[in-house]
């Protein structure tokens, strides 16, 4: 696939845009360091604000820290988003999500947890089709005990990593040195394959 890149500067919290700088100083505070991600995300105040804010407000819903990794990852991989798949495997083992679901959700592949392979699909899916997910993807999740609260708050998760997933796209974000230990790529898959990969 070839991509064209919009030439975006990775700011700081001296160079961005005043409405910028106070959000990358509370993230240089949260992490230790500001995220390229997020100073990619300055030169556009506003993308940045409302990212952080849903981001937020994304980690105080019902779902657990591992169920909130899979919907992100499972959205990132969709998109192909080789930025988020890192940081976010990076954030994963921060947070003790086993490392085979880490792995399954970086080759594209099932978790050998039904529940868990439940929400995967469902997130996945419904980033794929664009909040269109099949009747039978939709009663696997909620089969596996997801209320219909729990699948909006997946929505959630879709909108929060598809502002950043189209964000790194569209300014080629580099890897932070922090993430580069996860550093991701799709798999390929031979010709005849017909998976989404």
């Amino acid at each position: 696939m070839t991509t064209i890149q919009v030439d975006i500067p990775v700011q700081t919290s001296d160079t961005a845009p005043a409405g910028s700088r106070s959000l990358l100083q509370a993230a240089q505070s949260k992490y230790g360091f500001v995220p390229n991600l997020l100073g990619t995300m300055a030169n556009a105040p506003a993308l940045l604000e409302g990212y952080m804010t849903l981001a937020g407000i994304f980690d105080r819903t019902s779902l657990t820290p591992t169920e909130r990794q899979i919907v992100l990852l499972a959205v990132s991989f969709e998109n192909r988003c080789e930025y988020c798949m890192a940081a976010h495997t990076a954030i994963a083992g921060m947070q003790k999500v086993d490392p085979s679901v880490v792995g399954a959700l970086r080759d594209g592949t099932s978790i050998d947890d039904s529940r868990l392979e439940a929400l995967r699909e469902f997130a996945a899916e419904t980033a794929r089709t664009r909040g269109w997910p099949s009747v039978e993807v939709v009663s696997r999740f909620t089969d596996a005990g997801y209320s219909p609260a729990q699948a909006l708050e997946v929505v959630l998760g879709v909108g929060v990593k598809t502002l950043s997933n189209y964000a790194n796209h569209l300014a080629g974000t580099p890897l932070d040195a922090a993430f580069a230990g996860a550093k991701w790529s799709r798999p390929t898959c031979s010709a005849a394959c017909e998976c989404t990969h």
